[in-house]
C-alpha cells in the first residue's frame, strides 16, 4: 500500500492541524513591502519616469502568471481526479487570493500606463494593417480586460466550490474579514455525500472549461502584455512559454511551501515525504519541460534565419542583455534540471529549496529579458536598480498579503477529501440527484 492509499486520518486531527494561524508577522510584513513598494510606483509614476512603468509589467506578468498556473493545476487534480495531493493542494488554492489584485494592476496598465508600458501605443500608425487592427487601441484594452476577467471569475468559481465542502463541515472558524464568505458557503449546504457527489460533478466541467480558457486566455495576454512590445517579432510559441513558466514557479513555490505548512503545522502525518518527491518530480519535469519549449522556439528561429524573428534574439544575446540571458538560462534551466535528477535532491529540504529558488529567480529573470530589450533596444547599461526592486518588493508584499489573508480565512486543508468515508466514491462518477453510478459512455 502507498502513502497515499493510507487510512484516512481522523476528521478532528485535521481540523486541529489546519486550524493554526499563519505566523503573525507575516501580514504586516508583507503589508509594509506592498506599501513601500506602491510608494515607489507612485512617486515614479508622478515624476514621469516610464521605468516604474516597465517594472511593473515586468512583476505583473510574473506575479499573475504563476498564480493563475497554481489554480490552473488545482483543476488538472480534478480532471485526473487525482488522490496524492489531497493533503496540499489547499495551499495551491491560496494562490487565487492575488488575482483579484493582478485584476486591478492590469486596469490600471491598460487605462492609466499605456502611453507609457507599450512602446507601440503612440506609433500604431506605422504598423501594418494588420497589427493594426489587433493592435487597436480599444480592442486591445477591451480583449485583454475581457479575457482575464473570464480567467479570473471561473479561477475564483473553482475555489470556491472546493472550499465550501471544506467550509460546510467544519466549525466556524478563521479571519473575521471572511466570515460573510463563509456563512454564504453554508447557507444550503445539504448532506456530506451528496454535495461531495455534486461539486464534483460541477467542479468536473468546471475544469475542462478553465483548461480552455486558460490556454488560450493566457496566450492572448502573453501576445499583447509581452510580445507586442517588440510589435515587429511574432512567435506561435510565445504563450505557451509564458504560462509554462507560471506553472513551473507555481510547482516550485508549492515544493517550498508543503516544507513550511508541514513544520509549522506539525502535520507530519499529513504532509509526509511522499509528497516531497511527488512534487519534486513534478518540477524536474516541467523544467525539462519549460526548457523544450524555449529551445524549440529559438532553435526554430535560428534555422529559419527569417531577420522578422531573429532580431529578437539577436538583441537579447548582445552587449548589455547577453549576460541577463544566459543568467535565465541558468537559473531557470541549467541548474534545477541537473539539480533535480536524484531522488535525494528531491527529498532533502535545502536543497530542493534551493534549486525553487533558482527556478524563482530564473523565470522573474525571463520577464525581464522579455520586457526591458524589447523597450530599451540596444544598451551598453541594462536598467537594473531603485525601481525593479522596489515593485519587486511591493508585488510580493501584495502576494504575500493576499496569500495569507486567505489561508487564515478558511480551512487550509481539504478536510472533506481526507476524512470522508465517501471520500473515493469520486473514482467513479455518480449521477448526484439520484447517487447511482454513471453508465460508463455517460
Amino acid at each position: 500500500m502507498s502513502a497515499h492509499q493510507a487510512d484516512a486520518p481522523s476528521r478532528e486531527r485535521v481540523i486541529a492541524a489546519g486550524s493554526k494561524p499563519m505566523p503573525a508577522i507575516l501580514k504586516p510584513l508583507s503589508l509594509a513591502a506592498a506599501l513601500v513598494g506602491i510608494a515607489i510606483f507612485v512617486y515614479g509614476v508622478m515624476t514621469g519616469n516610464n521605468r516604474a512603468w516597465h517594472a511593473f509589467q515586468v512583476n505583473w506578468l510574473f506575479f499573475t502568471t504563476f498564480s493563475s498556473a497554481a489554480v490552473m493545476f488545482v483543476a488538472v487534480q480534478r480532471i485526473t481526479t487525482a488522490r496524492w495531493s489531497r493533503g496540499v493542494i489547499r495551499f495551491f488554492e491560496g494562490y487565487v487570493a492575488f488575482l483579484p489584485v493582478a485584476f486591478l494592476g492590469l486596469l490600471v496598465l491598460l487605462f492609466f500606463g499605456r502611453d507609457h508600458a507599450y512602446p507601440w501605443w503612440t506609433e500604431l500608425s506605422m504598423l501594418k494593417h494588420e497589427k493594426q487592427l489587433w493592435l487597436s487601441h480599444r480592442f486591445f484594452a477591451v480583449r485583454d480586460a475581457a479575457v482575464f476577467a473570464v480567467i479570473l471569475g471561473i479561477q475564483l468559481w473553482y475555489v470556491w466550490t472546493s472550499v465550501r465542502l471544506d467550509v460546510g463541515i467544519t466549525p466556524e472558524a478563521g479571519a473575521g474579514w471572511a466570515a460573510g464568505l463563509r456563512a454564504r458557503m453554508r447557507a444550503g449546504f445539504g448532506e456530506e455525500r451528496r454535495e461531495l457527489h455534486s461539486t464534483h460533478s460541477l467542479q468536473g466541467k468546471l475544469a475542462v472549461f478553465m483548461a480552455l480558457i486558460f490556454g488560450f486566455g493566457w496566450c492572448v495576454i502573453a501576445w499583447d502584455q509581452s510580445m507586442s512590445l517588440d510589435p515587429y517579432f511574432f512567435s506561435t510559441m510565445y504563450g505557451w512559454l509564458e504560462f509554462m513558466g507560471g506553472w513551473l514557479v507555481a510547482l516550485m513555490t508549492l515544493a517550498a511551501l508543503v516544507r513550511f505548512y508541514r513544520s509549522h503545522l506539525e502535520a507530519e502525518d499529513l504532509i509526509t515525504e511522499a509528497h516531497y518527491h511527488d512534487l519534486g518530480k513534478l518540477c524536474f519535469a516541467f523544467t525539462a519541460f519549460w526548457g523544450y519549449l524555449a529551445f524549440s522556439q529559438f532553435l526554430v528561429i535560428w534555422y529559419g534565419n527569417v531577420v522578422e524573428e531573429t532580431h529578437f534574439f539577436t538583441l537579447r544575446l548582445t552587449h548589455a542583455w547577453k549576460n541577463w540571458t544566459l543568467a535565465a538560462a541558468v537559473f531557470a534551466f541549467a541548474l534545477p534540471f541537473f539539480g533535480l535528477l536524484s531522488v535525494k535532491a528531491k527529498l532533502y529540504s535545502p536543497v530542493m529549496l534551493f534549486f525553487a529558488a533558482c527556478s524563482f529567480i530564473g523565470i522573474w529573470l525571463v520577464r525581464y529579458v522579455e520586457v526591458y530589450p524589447s523597450v530599451y533596444g540596444v544598451s551598453f547599461n541594462a536598467p537594473f536598480h531603485f525601481w525593479e526592486a522596489g515593485i519587486f518588493l511591493g508585488f510580493l508584499g501584495a502576494w504575500g498579503f493576499c496569500y495569507t489573508s486567505f489561508m487564515d480565512a478558511f480551512p487550509k486543508f481539504r478536510v472533506l477529501l481526507l476524512t470522508s468515508p465517501y471520500r473515493d466514491e469520486v473514482q467513479i462518477p455518480v449521477d448526484p440527484r439520484t447517487m447511482e453510478p454513471l453508465p460508463a459512455h455517460e
